[in-house]
């Protein structure tokens, strides 16, 4: 079993800081690409960034300069640090990882349950 489950969610007002934690955990051999994706209510859901596991990043334009994605590969976690946040990065906000599993070693991505940020006054 694998697990990816999301923290550090909460209410922020506009110009402010948030950083979520995304740890995954169970049989896990490697953990290749991490992702961060947002949803709005009747909005599709968006890639926000990516980190592969190599540590390089990308970022979607809406959220360049002001979001950063990082990973701890001893903990299985990867982060992301959201800075200047604004109304429209209101959303619930999911990670994504290409996981390895132990002891079949097949891969496939899995989903953590999702957070909720909301900037507002």
């Amino acid at each position: 079993q694998v697990q990816l489950v999301e923290s550090g969610g909460g209410l922020v007002q506009p110009g402010g800081s948030l950083r979520l934690s995304c740890a995954a955990s169970g049989s896990i051999s490697n953990i290749y690409t991490m992702r961060w994706y947002r949803q709005a209510p009747g909005n599709q859901r968006e890639l926000v960034a990516h980190i592969t596991s190599g540590g390089t990043t990308n970022y979607a334009e809406s959220v360049k300069g002001r979001f950063t994605i990082s990973r701890d590969n001893a903990k299985n976690t990867v982060y992301l640090q959201m800075n200047s946040l604004k109304p429209e990065d209101t959303a619930v906000y999911y990670c994504n990882a290409d996981v390895q599993k132990l002891p079949t070693l097949r891969m496939r991505a899995y989903w953590g349950q999702g957070t909720q940020v909301t900037v507002s006054a």
